[in-house]
């Protein structure tokens, strides 16, 4: 089959995209009565720009490729969810480099645990139905624009942006952590700051058409562009985490949470390698969002296996009935007593969370059920200040407050020899 024409391209993609539609016509076929997720083959697409190095395009212009190779094809936008398919297209034979989505080549694997022989098993924990909130809009706050940015640029940016971010929701939910990478330095024009890493002309006028460099310098140091992309990112890595974690205490395979683990030790890494020569005001911006996102993942990560150790005791009744006696054997009075003065906890209050926990422990609940009971415990103590400036204050103190009585020798106890709850996995997730 020929290359068909591509009017439907910019002049300035047209040098680029023959190879590509090649490499779209050598790997996918229209068929009828099949669908492939788009983020699957955008996906494919950005792993083949990595081995060959070249320079990607944004999930748009790629959309754009796509109808021009296969007339007639329905596209679902981007706006309407990561894994909304591409009617009836299909591969022609397996993806070169990739087995269900994930890559398997040894430069993606670099550094991460490789999760690809299995990644369809692992997708059922994720939360895949998530698509990415809408932005507000940009607030200008009246502040007067830079000089030599207009309001085309900044309208530019947010549509920029938020193609950028679902394309990196895509590469999520298909397990396609290293791919982050890529799409940061190619929405920062990161080869175009690197003189010995020259990228395919037309992918760079392509993108400078959109927003030039020179506009997206200047705006990384407007106040109002900085305190909107703190936002975005702040919607982004929340929706991130509630697809890769949706719910904390449900198993998860070690492999997986490996890979999230080390994904996260890399993020900030990787971040300030591709925004070299942007200002610093931006990446500041950028890799405290980063940095928040990767040590959530991290918290999430250990109380999963802290979460799996426990429902592992929790399921042991001689353990949980050990334990029960050795808190009946424990002088609370004695121990309210020599706590009471440093965290002032009223005695009626330590009473009750000693008999609710008792009774709990004695109805030998479930993860789940004690789960419950713990964020019944916390609502009930901090209603009190809900919706006030002092929520926040009043957290931190009742952490605290509940941190200091579990470290006691007293509550300690319980958990000794005698139970068995001082599992090394505990220790290791705590």
């Amino acid at each position: 089959m020929g290359i068909p024409e591509t009017k439907a391209i910019p002049h300035a993609l047209r040098s680029l995209v023959r190879p590509q539609v090649q490499w779209l016509l050598d790997n996918y076929e229209t068929a009828e009565g099949v669908s492939l997720p788009r983020s699957t083959l955008y996906c494919h697409y950005l792993l083949h720009c990595q081995e060959q190095k070249l320079e990607p395009v944004n999930a748009a212009s790629f959309g754009k490729l796509i109808r021009s190779v296969f007339m007639g094809l329905r596209l679902a936008g981007l706006s309407q969810g990561p894994n909304r398919p591409l009617c009836r297209l299909k591969p022609l034979q397996k993806m070169e480099g990739m087995t269900n989505g994930v890559a398997v080549g040894p430069q993606q694997a670099a550094g991460l645990s490789d999760i690809s022989a299995q990644v369809q098993q692992y997708q059922q924990f994720l939360d895949a139905s998530r698509s990415l909130p809408d932005f507000s809009e940009l607030d200008l706050q009246g502040k007067v624009l830079p000089e030599g940015v207009g309001p085309g640029d900044i309208k530019a940016f947010q549509v920029l942006y938020r193609e950028h971010c679902e394309a990196i929701v895509d590469v999520m939910v298909n397990l396609q952590f290293t791919l982050v990478e890529t799409l940061w330095k190619t929405f920062w024009r990161y080869n175009l700051s690197q003189p010995n890493e020259a990228p395919p002309l037309a992918v760079h006028d392509e993108a400078e058409k959109r927003l030039p460099k020179a506009s997206l310098v200047l705006l990384s140091k407007f106040e109002p562009v900085l305190q909107w992309t703190k936002h975005c990112d702040n919607v982004l890595y929340q929706g991130l985490v509630e697809i890769l974690i949706p719910d904390v205490l449900r198993p998860i395979p070690s492999a997986l949470t490996q890979a999230i683990r080390n994904f996260a030790k890399s993020l900030e890494s990787w971040l300030t390698h591709a925004m070299v020569n942007i200002p610093e005001e931006m990446l500041r911006v950028k890799v405290a969002a980063a940095g928040a996102f990767a040590q959530t993942l991290r918290r999430y990560t250990s109380l999963n296996h802290l979460a799996q150790a426990a429902r592992a005791v929790l399921q042991n009744t001689a353990q949980i009935n050990q334990m029960l006696s050795d808190l009946n054997r424990v002088d609370f009075a004695n121990v309210q007593e020599q706590a009471s003065w440093v965290c002032r906890c009223e005695d009626r209050v330590v009473q009750r969370l000693e008999q609710d926990f008792k009774v709990t422990l004695q109805q030998q609940n479930s993860l789940e059920q004690w789960a419950a009971w713990l964020d019944g415990v916390v609502s009930q103590v901090l209603k009190p200040y809900q919706g006030s400036a002092g929520f926040p204050k009043a957290a931190k103190l009742f952490l605290l407050k509940w941190s200091f009585y579990r470290c006691a020798q007293a509550l300690r106890d319980p958990g000794g020899k005698g139970a068995g709850w001082e599992d090394p996995d505990l220790r290791a997730g705590a």
